[in-house]
């Protein structure tokens, strides 16, 4: 085992990491799941949201098996490496805002930073200005580091604590598979608790199976390499450490490639799947997101491969994720393919101010430090 740890630890670790990522993306949209959007975690969580009832946007409604998958991969290594340590108690609250408007921004721009860089690989030029807002909101994340923010330190907890998120994917899964229907309808016809789209981007999907064995390898090696998309870009400028920046550019690379392999490679900016148009806010959303994933720590994926090993607190901020999604939609915020939603814009400047006055009041205690 030492040597496939160290190497998975080592910048080549990343660089595995990301390329795997940019292969399998492009192939899950082959075996079914929507174009540019092989694996997003802000995008699956909405459908999961949407799924159990959490919102009633009809067109965004899957319990995508990914996500399950993606925290059941990390755990897996975090037992196997005894990495597994249950711990929280760092900000809760502070931590489930930033989540909840993460989700909010990621959804303005429609995509997670993983999204971001797989629909650069995908060809859509539309990414790019929300590439270079999500190094924007980093580059504001960096400068609150930099002032001695801090969420607080993080303590053991009981050990069954650390499994709680593990169990409620596999709860996930369960219903996924049951799919139990213990309601009525106006109509009188069976219904929910899970909802599932009939047409539109919750209805395109990948076999279960071959979902969740992609996202269980990328939750396996996700873990043991840190990967971060998030992390990398904080990294590269606050320390000049491009190891996990390096995984970044595997994974646009592998996604190229891939998607040129399989032909669904296609440069513009009009007509891209499930993107839109708007350059200021393709750069404002990612701004929004960046910011609170620096803030938190990490990335969505960083957050949900945490939560695996036992992280209480990532796991709160993917909850606040998870709430964040059903408010985009419940309250018209998230974006479509038309542009953004009537009141997504200024949205996006509430959750800048919320997540401005996080990063400029939370201080670890001058005795802590």
């Amino acid at each position: 085992m030492a040597f496939p740890s160290r190497l998975l630890t080592s910048r080549w670790g990343a660089i595995l990491t990301g390329a795997v990522i940019g292969v399998l993306a492009p192939v899950l949209v082959r075996w079914g799941n929507p174009g540019n959007m092989g694996v997003c975690v802000a995008c699956f969580t909405r459908d999961v949201a949407g799924a159990l009832g959490f919102h009633r946007a009809a067109a965004v409604q899957y319990l995508r098996p990914e996500i399950a998958g993606l925290i059941l991969g990390s755990l897996a290594a975090a037992l196997l490496f005894r990495e597994f340590r249950p711990r929280g108690g760092s900000s809760p609250l502070a931590r489930f805002l930033l989540g909840l408007f993460a989700a909010i921004g990621a959804l303005v721009f429609l995509g997670c930073p993983w999204r971001a860089y797989l629909r650069l690989g995908g060809g859509d030029w539309n990414a790019i200005p929300g590439i270079l807002g999500l190094a924007a909101g980093v580059g504001l994340g960096i400068l609150c580091l930099r002032r001695g923010f801090s969420l607080g330190r993080s303590q053991g907890s009981p050990k069954a604590l650390g499994f709680v998120m593990p169990a409620l994917a596999l709860g996930l899964l369960a219903l996924l598979v049951l799919a139990p229907l213990f309601g009525r309808d106006a109509a009188g016809l069976p219904t929910g608790p899970v909802f599932f789209s009939a047409k539109g981007p919750g209805s395109q999907h990948a076999p279960l199976w071959i979902a969740l064995a992609a996202s269980l390898a990328i939750g396996f090696l996700a873990q043991r390499s840190r990967f971060c998309s998030v992390g990398a870009v904080r990294d590269l400028i606050l320390l000049r450490d491009g190891q996990m920046f390096y995984g970044l550019v595997a994974l646009v690379a592998a996604a190229a490639l891939t998607n040129g392999a399989l032909g669904q490679f296609r440069a513009g900016f009009a007509g891209q799947p499930l993107a839109h148009t708007a350059t200021l806010w393709n750069f404002g959303g990612m701004v929004l997101a960046g910011l609170a994933f620096t803030l938190a720590g990490g990335c969505p994926g960083r957050q949900l491969f945490l939560s695996g090993e036992g992280d209480g607190d990532a796991a709160v901020f993917s909850l606040g994720l998870l709430t964040g999604a059903a408010v985009a939609h419940n309250f018209n915020l998230a974006s479509s393919a038309a542009g953004p939603a009537p009141y997504g814009p200024a949205s996006v400047l509430l959750g800048l101010a919320v997540c401005a006055v996080i990063g400029l009041t939370f201080r670890e205690p001058a005795g802590a430090r």
